[in-house]
């Protein structure tokens, strides 16, 4: 059963649709899991609506939302700064333990791509992730740009961008950067993103995802599981990230590339990683009851 809900994140009204499932007995609470979408995207993309779709499926609670400045939410569309993000999902874990169904004790985060880095920090900070799913997700956000714009004439062109949205914040201006200047993706690729996507953004987005370290946190999650989900050969983020990622983190972490799959890894219908995430949830986040 879906709901149309909203929830409030300093003073901003975000938009989300909860799902709950219905062979859940009147009274019985159950796990929950907050779905995290990518950069610019919005709650009915693919790969969110993939991943609810697989909680769902499991018995799991689920809400999915848009960002503020993204979808159905308020705030300056296209201002996606990391940490507004952060404190956005930890209002959903707000609504969350609001719900008579939600057991509180039991409330996971799930992300994809930047929504993945904006999960790990989450439950890097906040106590109350019982479990983090990462998928193409990434832990610092200089490193991540260098090898996406990995030729010596991309870099000049990105940090020259920098350097002007620097100098326009400076007086006061904000210039706008198109999506693909910031993370470019293959054309073959661009299919996969969500109907709604934002295609122009403000340059202070650039910056906070530029010195955004999730790395940092990581090693908070534990002894809380994390689970770090990535393509061997990511054309968008690249892969070392989720190995980076890895190495800051504690125990329990599981870590798994895959071959033959790219950076929309759980919108493919990948047997394997649909598998694995079933079964690692299972174990790791238990329905309750």
């Amino acid at each position: 059963m879906e709901h149309t809900i909203h929830f409030t994140s300093q003073g901003l009204q975000l938009a989300g649709v909860l799902q709950i499932p219905d062979a859940l007995p009147p009274g019985q609470t159950c796990a929950a899991i907050v779905v995290l979408h990518g950069f610019g995207s919005n709650k009915n993309g693919g790969i969110s609506m993939a991943a609810s779709k697989l909680f769902a499926a499991l018995g799991y609670i689920t809400l999915r939302f848009d960002m503020r400045g993204c979808g159905d939410s308020q705030g300056q569309r296209g201002k996606v700064i990391c940490m507004e993000q952060v404190q956005d999902t930890q209002a959903a874990i707000d609504f969350l333990q609001t719900r008579a169904e939600v057991d509180a004790s039991r409330i996971g985060v799930m992300g994809h791509s930047f929504g993945a880095a904006v999960a790990i920090y989450t439950a890097g900070i906040d106590q109350r992730v019982a479990a983090c799913v990462s998928t193409g997700g990434w832990g610092d956000g200089e490193k991540k740009f260098r090898k996406q714009h990995a030729s010596p004439e991309a870099w000049k062109k990105f940090t020259e961008m920098m350097a002007e949205g620097q100098r326009r914040l400076a007086l006061g201006e904000s210039m706008m950067v198109p999506r693909y200047d910031i993370v470019p993706i293959q054309p073959g690729l661009r299919n996969q993103l969500a109907p709604g996507s934002i295609t122009d953004f403000p340059y202070e987005v650039v910056e906070s995802m530029f010195n955004f370290r999730a790395n940092e946190v990581v090693g908070q999650i534990a002894p809380r599981p994390l689970l770090l989900l990535h393509p061997s050969n990511d054309t968008v983020t690249p892969t070392e990230q989720s190995i980076d990622l890895f190495a800051h983190a504690g125990q329990p972490t599981d870590l798994h590339l895959f071959a033959e799959t790219d950076h929309f890894i759980l919108g493919e219908g990948n047997a394997l990683v649909i598998d694995l995430v079933s079964g690692w949830l299972q174990k790791n986040l238990p329905l309750g009851g």
